[in-house]
């Protein structure tokens, strides 16, 4: 930038003060914070990508038969960015722009868990473990757990965590240097559909991925 050190500074911290930038102490360096998130959101919801990444949803939704919905980390919580419903009778309402938790969300776990160690506990710190159903994970340490394995297997689950009577698996949208930048996920309600039978549509569900990575990324001229 051509700036002093001290300039820069001076602009870094006050970025961090107005929650656009977060220090990572052991990383010694700077992330995006939450409110970076919220504008670069803002610039997604005005454009026509919205138009192309609910296609993408809809023919999902005509493969599974089930609701698939597009969501991206916003501070602690997820936000639905896009969300295509199921004309089946049985299902849950929740409409784009809707924010859920992080710790009993397929989309939430997989965000967690794909987080640098520091960053994740930074979040988790700030979270309370919210029981929303009988399932909820609420101790820290069981989640832990659960994130790592999330972590090695790459795909994020919620086994009646959050509503009960409803499953979903979430797969990462990677951006062009490799991190996840969003999900794409499947909710089912439990008398149509088990967690394990949601499980085999994870193929599907990582090719619409990688459609909204070229279009949320797309490829530079």
């Amino acid at each position: 930038m051509r700036v002093p050190k001290s300039t820069l500074m001076r602009l870094l911290r006050s970025m961090e003060m107005r929650g656009y930038l977060m220090y990572m102490p052991a990383e010694r360096g700077y992330v995006p914070g939450t409110r970076s998130a919220t504008l670069a959101l803002r610039v997604l919801r005005g454009s026509n990508i919205r138009r192309e990444c609910r296609a993408v949803l809809r023919n999902l939704v005509r493969s599974l038969g089930e609701t698939c919905n597009l969501t991206v980390p916003d501070g602690g919580r997820v936000l639905y960015l896009e969300r295509i419903e199921t004309t089946a009778p049985l299902r849950a309402h929740l409409e784009p722009g809707t924010w859920v938790p992080m710790h009993c969300t397929a989309s939430g776990k997989l965000f967690l868990a794909a987080m640098p160690l520091l960053e994740r506990r930074s979040i988790l710190a700030q979270l309370q473990l919210t029981r929303h159903s009988p399932r909820t994970i609420t101790d820290s340490r069981e989640l832990e757990a659960e994130l790592e394995r999330i972590a090695r297997r790459g795909v994020g689950i919620d086994n009646e965590e959050f509503v009960h009577g409803m499953v979903a698996v979430a797969v990462p949208v990677r951006g062009k240097d490799g991190k996840l930048v969003a999900a794409v996920a499947c909710h089912a309600p439990t008398p149509r559909r088990s967690l394990d039978e949601l499980l085999t549509c994870v193929p599907e569900l990582r090719a619409a991925a990688d459609a909204m990575a070229q279009i949320l990324s797309p490829p530079k001229d």
